[in-house]
């Protein structure tokens, strides 16, 4: 009877061990879904959500960091026709996108639109200096009028050139080259960001993801149109967050307003950001390269003249989404350029660490933790046989005004309340799982084996 008693105890200490095991491993895809079914769910952009309550808020806190480069030669330029010689100047520190989304709107088609007010509050504790630091630039007017202006006119911009007492160059401030000054030659207010303050950027139309969470985020429509490259813009979203359960092989596609187009970013790696597993996306490098290699890339290309009929990689024409203004946009000193404008304008040291721009997303929700999206403001100037100040200039000259790092990271107690309300509890439901799937394999396999070798006695 004892015997008995030994081995139903130890067979049901086995049965009972074998069920805690097929818990565990039944738990493990079940856990799964249940987690992916709550992720989905604080996904989705409305009114109560993880999601909106981070998405509709100011958030956390974002910079524009800006570095001018001051022209250290600009008599030899004008007399000479020599390459202009620039250091860099900044951290010029700014707060800005601290005020939350406004006018938000739900639409019957699951989109919801808003706009993004702008501001921007001088920084002075992360700035190298002040607002009223003088910088050596391009004048923006002369070389605006230049570029618009055909070249039957040219007689006629010189005259106005010398009316004004313009050169190709100026001096202003920090405040003056960012938000504006009335400029003699144009009768009106130039800066490179004018006007800023008090303006909006949108409307947007985004998906909310509660018909389908793969396209929460995604924009629909930017300042009530669809753009050209419709395959790019209806994949993209704003970068403040993506559908969740990322793909390492796949690339992230986001919007940009400040080059009114979307681009992509691939997995890089993986680190822990504040205990928080994160994937580094970058830039992909076809994203500004030349035409002939990204054929994407064509339509801003508009100047055979000053791309080297379209060959040129590195820089991207945005006047047909700045309102006409002949501006350019490349990565900060020309990363990932041609070696031509490296030579065109001296003093410039490109480094794929300090240029490059990059998004730290959490895989699971989608979410964006940090980021650092860096773009330089160039203008053109070329020869000119009426334009005085143009006179010596040999070739044309893609030349860099400023560059800004827009940058953010989400904060302590941001991290400490993403931990709290998702990882640790997906960490303590994996940790219950395996828990489970190992105690019961272990009380199954010691009961199993007991009773073997007490059979095996009694034998």
């Amino acid at each position: 009877m004892g015997c008995c008693n030994w081995r139903c105890g130890l067979i049901t200490g086995a049965v009972f061990g074998a069920l805690v095991a097929i818990l565990g491993g039944v738990l493990i895809p079940v856990g799964d879904i249940l987690i992916e079914s709550v992720v989905e769910t604080e996904a989705v952009i409305e009114p109560g959500t993880t999601a909106y309550d981070n998405w509709a808020a100011a958030g956390v806190v974002v910079y524009r960091q800006f570095w001018f480069f001051d022209v250290q030669n600009p008599i030899e330029v004008l007399n000479y026709g020599t390459s202009p010689v620039v250091i860099e100047r900044g951290p010029y520190t700014y707060k800005t996108r601290y005020l939350p989304k406004d006018n938000i709107m739900f639409n019957p088609n699951m989109t919801v639109s808003f706009v993004l007010p702008l501001g921007a509050i001088f920084e002075p504790s992360m700035s190298a200096g002040s607002e009223e630091d003088k910088i050596t630039s391009l004048n923006l007017a002369v070389a605006g009028a230049y570029s618009l202006a055909p070249e039957q006119f040219h007689g006629l911009l010189e005259t106005l050139i010398r009316m004004s007492n313009s050169s190709l160059f100026q001096r202003r401030t920090v405040k003056e080259l960012l938000w504006g000054y009335h400029d003699p030659l144009l009768k009106s207010t130039l800066g490179l960001f004018a006007p800023y303050n008090g303006t909006f950027d949108g409307p947007y139309n985004v998906f909310t993801g509660k018909d389908d969470i793969s396209k929460v985020g995604i924009i629909d429509r930017w300042k009530g149109e669809r753009k050209k490259e419709k395959k790019l813009l209806i994949t993209s979203r704003d970068a403040s967050a993506f559908a969740p359960g990322l793909d390492k092989k796949k690339p992230l596609y986001f919007f940009s307003s400040d080059i009114c187009r979307s681009v992509s970013a691939s997995y890089e790696r993986s680190y822990s950001l504040k205990d928080i597993e994160v994937y580094r996306y970058g830039l992909l490098p076809s994203t500004l390269a030349s035409p002939i290699d990204n054929p994407d890339n064509r339509c801003f290309c508009r100047n055979f003249k000053t791309t080297k009929n379209c060959t040129m990689a590195g820089v991207l024409d945005l006047s047909s989404c700045q309102e006409g203004r002949p501006i350019y946009m490349s990565l900060p000193h020309f990363l990932h350029g041609s070696p031509s404008l490296l030579t065109d304008v001296l003093g410039l040291s490109p480094n794929e660490e300090h240029h490059s721009t990059y998004l730290d997303v959490e895989p699971n929700t989608g979410f964006t933790l940090k980021f650092a999206k860096r773009i330089q403001v160039n203008m053109m100037y070329g020869p000119s046989d009426k334009i005085t100040v143009l006179k010596k200039v040999k070739d044309y000259t893609i030349f860099p005004l400023v560059w800004m790092n827009e940058t953010a990271e989400l904060d302590d107690q941001t991290a400490d309340l993403f931990k709290e309300e998702l990882v640790s509890r997906m960490e303590m439901l994996d940790i219950i799982q395996w828990v489970l799937l190992g105690t019961g394999t272990g009380i199954f396999v010691l009961c199993l084996v007991s009773y073997v070798v007490v059979r095996s006695k009694i034998v």
